[in-house]
Formats: C-alpha cells, sequence, structure tokens
C-alpha cells in the first residue's frame, strides 16, 4: 500500500476515500505464471487509460508499479497466483467533488485464486442469461475498468440464485455484451465471432491473447452485434478472463452447445493459451 509492504491485517483504508464512498477508482486483474506476470504491460497500459478516462493522476510511474507489483509477489513467496491492482481516487469529503481528492492510493493484493473446478474446464461450464443489462457504453465506457462493478454483481447473484456460476449480460439493444466477469466467444461455421467494446465488452486481456491465438491458428474472426440466437446455435462456445483463462461453455439457456461437450477448436485455444503464458511474462 502506496509503497509500504503490510500485512494483510493492517492493510486499511479511510472510511472518507471515494473508492469506497462512491466506487470511484480503477483495478486489473493480472495473473503470475511460474513467476512470470502475464501481460504485465498490457495491464499497465490499461490501467493508465482508465485512469486517464476518469481524470484520476497517477502518482507512480508504470516502471514504479511494476517493481512494486513484482515486489509483492516476491513478498508473499508467489510463483503462481492472482495480483489484484487497486488504484483509488483518495481521501475526501462527503460529496461527489473531487477537489480535495488530491492523494491517489495504490494497492497491490498478491494471492491465490480459482475462479471455476477443474471440472469444468475438462467437461464445459453450463450459464445462461440474466435479466440485468450491462450499462450503456455512452453512460459508462466498457474500457474503463473501474472499482464499480454493482452492474456485474447484480447479474452474478441473479445466476447464482439459479445455481449457475456465470451468466450472459445483454446491453440495452438485447445483443450480448459480455458475461458478469468474462469475455465470451463463439465458433460458428469456421469463424469466431466475439461482440465489439461498443456492445458495452470490456477489451480484456485474455480475450485480446484469444483473437491473437486466432490469427496464429490461422482462423478468421470479427465482431459483431451478437443475439442469443447466435450462442444457442453456435457450435463451440468459450469465456476468456484473467482469472477464468478460457473455459469452455456446453450449454446456454438450458440449450445444448455443439454435441454439449468442449469443442476441438477450444482444445486448441487452450493448448496455445497454456504455451503462451510461459513465454508471454515478465519474470519477478
Amino acid at each position: 500500500m502506496n509503497d509500504k509492504l503490510v500485512d494483510a491485517s493492517e492493510a486499511t483504508v479511510s472510511v472518507f476515500d471515494h473508492g469506497l464512498l462512491y466506487g470511484d477508482g480503477i483495478f486489473e486483474g493480472i495473473r503470475l505464471y511460474d513467476g512470470c506476470v502475464f501481460k504485465l504491460d498490457e495491464h499497465l497500459e490499461r490501467l493508465e487509460y482508465s485512469a486517464k478516462a476518469i481524470m484520476l493522476k497517477l502518482a507512480w510511474t508504470r516502471q514504479e508499479i511494476s517493481d512494486a507489483l513484482c515486489e509483492t509477489c516476491r513478498a508473499n513467496g508467489l510463483k503462481n497466483g492472482y495480483i489484484r491492482l487497486v488504484v483509488t481516487r483518495g481521501v475526501g469529503s462527503l460529496g461527489l467533488s473531487i477537489k480535495n481528492c488530491d492523494q491517489p492510493q495504490l494497492i497491490i493484493i498478491a494471492d491465490t485464486i480459482q475462479l471455476y473446478p477443474q471440472e469444468f474446464y475438462d467437461n464445459g461450464l453450463k450459464i445462461i442469461t440474466v435479466p440485468t443489462r450491462r450499462c450503456n457504453p455512452s453512460a459508462l465506457p466498457p474500457a474503463v475498468k473501474s472499482l464499480n462493478y454493482l452492474n456485474n454483481i447484480l447479474a452474478k447473484i441473479e445466476a447464482q440464485h439459479l445455481g449457475y456460476h456465470e451468466a450472459i449480460m445483454l446491453n440495452d439493444q438485447g445483443y450480448i455484451a459480455e458475461c458478469t466477469g468474462d469475455n465470451i466467444f463463439i465458433v460458428h461455421k469456421g469463424e469466431l465471432i466475439t461482440p465489439a467494446a461498443s456492445s458495452g465488452a470490456l477489451k480484456g486481456i485474455t480475450r485480446d491473447t484469444a483473437l491473437a491465438i486466432a490469427d496464429e491458428l490461422g482462423i478468421p474472426w470479427r465482431e459483431a452485434n451478437m443475439t442469443r440466437y447466435d450462442v444457442w446455435v453456435a457450435e463451440e462456445v468459450f469465456l476468456t478472463g484473467t482469472a477464468a483463462e478460457i473455459v469452455p461453455i456446453v450449454e446456454i439457456d438450458a440449450r445444448v452447445i455443439g454435441n454439449g461437450k468442449p469443442g476441438p477448436v477450444t482444445a486448441k485455444f487452450l493448448e496455445s493459451f497454456k504455451r503462451r503464458v510461459s513465454i508471454e511474462g515478465t519474470m519477478l
């Protein structure tokens, strides 16, 4: 926290921090594989873009944040894990004005994570579409990875109440935006298709990796407005995310996807992704 290593039990923020009061801040979720931080520069660049978009001036250089992140991993003895990088607006007054918020807070948490059990990677995940809609991109750009996740949390709650781990969120036009915490891809007639950021999808780092893998495999891809019908009739569906990595989907809204098992294209993406994490990282 702010250039100091602090035990988890002593890591606290002020009740006047606008990150707590209003969700005024940004974050990145980053993975650590075998002592290498995956896509660190890409994550830090996105953090900088998010900060600029919400007019939050970072008090640290990219190198300073990178060094602090690696040091936190080393201090926790991590070789494989999950890093949560958070920047809040900082302490301010009880009001929306940011004029008194002159000291942003940098928080780096290094821990472990397993979003889904291994069985879902082996046998696939079943998901549903939920009523809660994704925020309109003209109201809040989805490229900003902000601390205010209430929209996604409500959708997650709806899914969990019905016994599902993940759910599709539509935008206000009825097109698919993303899932509560992951980007979504379909394979249809030899083509890879995913919603665009203009549909409400986050420009995910793992999403970009999947598109690079498609180029590597010679699979044509495009961004498009996707309906629920499009995912129901797809040959394969998979999700991507920093925590989720690449997870196959075998059922959506009670419709079986393909033959009800993870497909061969998804398997190729998983294989390529696992190979990339060991060569596209920053050593601690």
